[in-house]
Parts: C-alpha cells; structure tokens; sequence
C-alpha cells in the first residue's frame, strides 16, 4: 500500500471486510461487542490487539477504516476520527497540555478555535501568546522554555494566510514544542503538513472528506505515540468519537474526493482570474493568484490552491449583503468546502464574537465575503458572480 499514489490509498486504505465477503465498506451500527469469555473481556480492557473492539467509545469497525484510510493519505502512522472538526481541535490540544504550559499560535483562526485558546484554555492555566503566523521571526521570539506546542492554521481561514509551516515546526522542535496543524484549508488531496514536520494534523471532514453537507465529523493524524496515547485516552473518556454511520458516509466520500477537489480548484482558479481587478473589489484573495502576499511560498508547498479564497467589497457591510441577497447560484451558509457553492459573510456571522479591533487586525472588514467554491459550471459561477456585484 506504501507503494500506492493518493487517489488509490483513497479508495482502498484500510478497509477491513467481514465473513461475507462485501465488496463496499460495512456499517457496524453498534456501541458494543460481545466477548467469548471473562477473560476475553478482561484481557481486552488490558490491552487492546488487533482489529479488537470494546466500546464504540473506544473504536468500531467502520470508523477504525476511516481513520486509517486518512492515515495512509496524509502519510503518517495514526488516526483518531471525532464527532466534528471542533472535536479534533479542541482534543488535539487540550489533550498535550496541563496548567502551567504555554502555547505560541497564530492569530488569524478560526474563530472557534481562538475560543479554545483564549476562553477554555486560559481558564484552566494555560497561557497563550498569539503572534502574526506570516512572520517566521515572530515564532521564535514567542517560543519559551515552558511552550508545550505550536498551533497553526495552514491556510488561515477567512482571509488566507499561508504559514511557511516547516519553518514553524523547525522551530518549534528546536526548543521542544510540538506542532498542532488545522489543515483544513490546504485539503487531504493537496496536504504538505506532515513533510514539513507536523506532529498532529487536525481536520474537519465535514468539509472535502464528505464535502456534500451530510455529516460532521473530524480527523486527528499523526504518530502513534500521540494519537494512540493522550489524544486516545482524551477523547475517548471525554466522548468525543465519531458515530459508525457518518464514518460509513465518509469513507463513501473518499472514493471520490480527489475528483471533487481537484474540479471545485480548476472553478476556484478561474473565479479568481474573473474577479481581480474588478472595479467593485478592493482585493480578490486566493493563493493561486500571483497577487496574493505569500504566493510563491504557496506554490512551494502545495501543489495548488485550495477551494475556497475571499473578496472584499467596495461599500462595506451594506454592498457586501446587497451582493449576498443578489446571488442566485451561491448558496449564503457558515460552511464551505462543499460541493455546493457557498458563501459567507464572517464579520457577522464565523467570527462575528471576535472584537471590532481584532477584525480590523486579522483583515476581517466589514466587506470581506468568503467563497466556497463548489461543482457546478465555473461560467455559471462567474455570471452570478458578476451579476451580483453590478447590483451594488
């Protein structure tokens, strides 16, 4: 399997079939397993071996597939799928640290996961130190001897920052931290985290993985040690597993996630091109265009762009939400990465919580539109697109 390329890994890693044969991956809709004898049982909650289950809690069937169909995509050695992508970031860190340590991350994030780290995580000790993640210098002047980890989003999310993410987590081991990655913007299909060092690899598989608004869940990948060791026994006391049906859907998903996102890309590359310059914008944001501040970094460590970029509107709030209300194609919604075309407003709505100030810091303006690029005709997209900004 080592041997395969991605696309074959997505439709075949992991995949465990029962007496009968099946040629699609079985649901194993249970919480529970019956053991032979008492000291099956008790042998089994010594120690787990292959392929053995106790809990659903714990692990399953079907969601064991999944997380190791992921692993063998992402290149690494381990798997742990959660109920959703907020699951995986808040398990992934809260799950390596202890009051008293301290985390160096990126200012622009989600505005969940800034939630994690200011409210919960500061609250029980853990002191954070925010810094602008383009600026390598930065990370290493906020590294201390007491950083436990380094968090970062790949791709920042709205406004697209691109870390030079070995850059981090060469310093970051350097002084003894580990790297925590939310990779969702950068995709399974194009992903470089984990050979630029990255020791756990956090995704929202609500998002590409199943890509069709069905289901949510979450992703954390890495080396064993960690994800089968604190991130295990974290989550799985905590309850934050995926459910066995919505592993089934994703691993479904798979088959044909690569097709997906390399179509929703050719759109998004096209409505970018469409866009910059227009009259109505102050700035078209998408790493695949040569105008974008950390391009060239970009193309160094992703084969392409992504599937989602952001504009920003001319006339603030008032033209953004005349556009918004104007579309006839895309769809106003918080998520993205879908195979429907998507668009939000993050001011109001993702990170609507985060103070007047800190907008203004991360670039998050009052005409800032993010877009989700998805699988219908790029013309189509474009035509709305435009037609939508002429109403303005």
């Amino acid at each position: 399997m080592d041997k395969w390329k991605k696309r074959t890994k997505a439709v075949h890693a992991g995949t465990r079939r029962s007496s009968y044969g099946e040629v699609s991956e079985a649901i194993f809709l249970t919480q529970g397993f019956v053991y032979e004898s008492a000291e099956q049982a008790e042998a089994r909650f010594v120690k787990l071996g292959d392929d053995e289950f106790i809990y659903a809690r714990y692990g399953n069937p079907t969601v064991a597939m999944l997380e190791d169909r992921m692993a063998a995509l992402e290149g690494v050695e381990a798997g742990f799928a959660t109920a959703s992508g907020m699951a995986a970031v808040n398990g992934a860190l809260t799950a390596l640290v202890k009051a008293g340590d301290h985390i160096v991350s990126s200012r622009a994030l989600f505005g969940s996961c800034l939630y994690i780290l200011e409210d919960i995580l500061a609250r029980f000790g853990v002191e954070v130190t925010l810094v602008d993640g383009r600026d390598v210098d930065a990370w290493r002047t906020a590294i201390r001897p007491t950083t436990r980890l380094v968090f970062c989003e790949s791709i920042s999310n709205p406004t697209l920052e691109v870390i030079d993410l070995k850059a981090v987590c060469d310093i970051a081991h350097e002084n003894g931290a580990l790297v925590v990655v939310d990779n969702v913007f950068a995709t399974p299909v194009y992903s470089y985290a984990a050979e630029a060092g990255a020791d756990l690899i956090v995704y929202s598989t609500t998002k590409h993985v199943d890509g069709q608004g069905r289901c949510l869940g979450g992703m954390i990948l890495g080396k064993r040690d960690l994800v089968r060791g604190p991130v295990e026994a974290y989550l799985k006391h905590t309850g934050g597993a995926m459910s066995p049906f919505n592993a089934w859907v994703m691993l479904k998903s798979l088959d044909h996630m690569d097709l997906r996102v390399n179509a929703q890309v050719d759109t998004a590359e096209k409505i970018a091109a469409a866009l910059e310059g227009h009259p109505k914008l102050a700035r078209v944001i998408y790493p695949g265009l040569k105008s974008h501040p950390q391009h060239d970094l970009a193309r160094r460590q992703a084969e392409r762009a992504g599937t989602v970029m952001a504009i920003e509107v001319k006339g603030g709030k008032d033209a953004a939400f005349k556009m918004l209300n104007t579309l006839e194609i895309f769809t106003i919604s918080n998520n993205f990465a879908d195979s429907k075309s998507i668009v939000t407003h993050p001011a109001t709505t993702t990170h609507q919580r985060l103070p007047a100030e800190q907008k203004a810091l991360l670039g998050i303006s009052p005409g800032l539109i993010r877009l989700s690029c998805g699988l219908e005709d790029a013309d189509d997209l474009i035509a709305d697109l435009l037609a939508a900004l002429e109403a303005i």
